[in-house]
């Protein structure tokens, strides 16, 4: 990603019941106040810094169990 770019990591999960969705970053935390996820789960991260490198997982749990998906992140 171009630094200072809007970023945009999807996430697909399904499932009935729907399962709970959440992202975090492997290695420290979200951007505070740079980020938000959508209704589809789409993790938006906002003015793109080097320090935003990294991994970022995906994870979806619900009654049946817990899947997880990992992007990398190169700014």
């Amino acid at each position: 990603a171009v630094p200072g770019s809007t970023v945009e990591l999807g996430c697909s999960a399904r499932g009935d019941p729907a399962p709970q969705v959440q992202w975090h970053k492997e290695h420290g935390d979200l951007p505070w106040g740079r980020h938000e996820v959508d209704r589809e789960h789409t993790l938006h991260l906002y003015a793109v810094t080097s320090a935003d490198a990294g991994a970022y997982v995906c994870t979806a749990q619900s009654q049946l169990g817990t899947a997880a998906a990992t992007t990398f992140l190169h700014v």
